[in-house]
């Protein structure tokens, strides 16, 4: 496999204010009971999650995930940290680096659809840096009026293709952005 076959895609859940924490940190909201009655079933999701070869994340996100119950299976994931996490999984590995090298040396010759899944740190860096091909974010249908941003301050523009909308039926809108590359 080639680095031209792969895909990095941030993807993200948010409120509609775009912010994915709680101001405390917390992500409890993130469950809806919302019912949209000609939204999707998650059973197109489901397949696409089937497709993912690898996740990158940050601590918090790591932390999280153990603490609400591993939704990543057995698919390779790397933990971006400079902190001592518990390896409390055989699928994960630490990195602590250069994020160019980490994508291009590493990530892109060995994975096909590589999904960055939060934080907003980790989002931030990957768009900053060009490392990004897509960006889907699922918008939970709630206004949390403050909290941890999607991204902030990336310091460039970066201009997107709206590729698909999907509503499925709890409520959430799932928008997919791909990014557009500047010469």
């Amino acid at each position: 496999m080639t680095a031209h076959t792969s895909k990095v895609t941030i993807h993200m859940a948010a409120s509609l204010d775009f912010f994915i924490a709680r101001k405390d940190g917390s992500v409890s909201w993130l469950e809806t009971s919302d019912v949209y009655e000609n939204g999707a079933s998650f059973e197109d999701a489901e397949e696409l999650v089937k497709t993912i070869d690898c996740y990158v994340m940050g601590s918090r996100t790591y932390e999280d995930a153990l603490r609400l119950g591993w939704p990543y299976g057995d698919v390779p994931v790397l933990v971006l940290t400079s902190r001592s996490l518990p390896a409390d999984r055989d699928n994960v590995e630490f990195y602590s680096g250069d994020l160019r090298e980490l994508v291009g040396g590493r990530l892109r010759p060995r994975y096909r659809n590589i999904w960055v899944v939060g934080g907003a740190m980790v989002a931030r860096e990957f768009i900053r840096l060009g490392l990004v091909d897509d960006i889907r974010i699922s918008i939970i249908p709630i206004l949390l009026g403050d909290g941890t941003p999607f991204v902030d301050h990336v310091g460039i523009e970066q201009a997107l293709h709206l590729k698909v909308v999907t509503a499925f039926r709890n409520g959430i809108v799932e928008l997919w952005y791909e990014l557009r590359k500047t010469a």
